[in-house]
């Protein structure tokens, strides 16, 4: 089953607060990823506050632009290579998926 926002929250510096419904909550930053003729529109503060979540468990706004949730939450899951690369060196055993974030 594919996941779904269940909440998301506008912060500042277009970042989102956003939980899914499996329990993976986290920031997600869109400062570098607001380019091109959909997603230009989103960089008016006003317009970026205006974020929703569509009938299938989407981030959209009103003007058309949405966000694949599963790129979301693949990116809230993922492991940053510093860190398992330092529990390797360690001698730790390897983690499977991470299954929560920000608790």
């Amino acid at each position: 089953m594919l996941p779904r926002v269940i909440k998301v929250e506008p912060l500042p510096a277009y970042r989102l607060h956003v939980e899914f419904d499996d329990g993976v909550a986290g920031m997600v930053d869109l400062a570098g990823e607001l380019d091109g003729e959909v997603f230009q529109p989103l960089r008016d503060e006003a317009v970026f506050r205006q974020v929703m979540i569509d009938e299938f468990g989407a981030v959209c706004w009103p003007n058309g632009p949405d966000l694949a949730p599963d790129a979301m939450h693949s990116e809230l899951v993922r492991e940053p290579l510093s860190r398992l690369r330092r529990r390797q060196k360690k001698g730790e055993a390897q983690p499977g998926a991470q299954s929560r974030v920000g608790r």
